[in-house]
């Protein structure tokens, strides 16, 4: 029996992980943070520092920036689980030239398979211009497909703009 799946959806820098953060620390639960970004560059690192800095004390922080899979299907059911974020996971399986839809097939049967209760965070990129490079125009198509796919998943998805959670499926957010 799989736990209940969240999925919070939003343009950057729109409140969406502070919003899920809410999510996990209202759940009463032990709390897991799953983090998928790699500090490739100091802009990173800063921002890693700064979620990290937000989120204070309390969390069991799992690095695992490609196989986030591994670190859900090892929880146990009274957990609740943050991954932030899908598009880092997704950016970090592209850059490697991995396969993204088998890796994608993975990572949703590694969720249905996770009997805590996970909060997924993801970004919106397919209200934008269409991206000159082909590379960002492929990153764009395939998490437009893990978005829907994440979606049609989750119990519950809320988008998030400008730090305001609208609930598109499932409970009030």
């Amino acid at each position: 029996m799989s736990g209940p799946l969240t999925l919070v959806i939003g343009g950057a820098a729109s409140g969406k992980s502070a919003y899920a953060e809410d999510l996990v620390i209202n759940s009463g639960l032990p709390m897991v943070y799953i983090a998928t970004a790699e500090a490739g560059d100091g802009e990173m690192t800063e921002r890693i520092a700064i979620h990290r800095a937000r989120r204070g004390i309390g969390w069991e922080t799992r690095e695992n920036p490609l196989t986030p899979g591994e670190e859900l299907a090892a929880l146990p059911p009274d957990r609740a689980v943050l991954l932030d974020c899908a598009t880092m996971w997704l950016t970090n399986q592209m850059m490697r030239g991995d396969d993204p839809a088998r890796a994608e097939d993975e990572f949703l049967a590694a969720l249905a398979a996770c009997r805590a209760e996970v909060v997924v965070v993801t970004n919106e990129v397919g209200q934008g211009i269409v991206p000159e490079h082909a590379l960002s125009r492929r990153f764009r198509e395939a998490q437009g497909r893990l978005n829907i796919r994440l979606a049609a998943q989750a119990d519950r998805v809320v988008q998030v703009v400008a730090g305001l959670p609208l609930v598109l499926k499932g409970g009030a957010g």
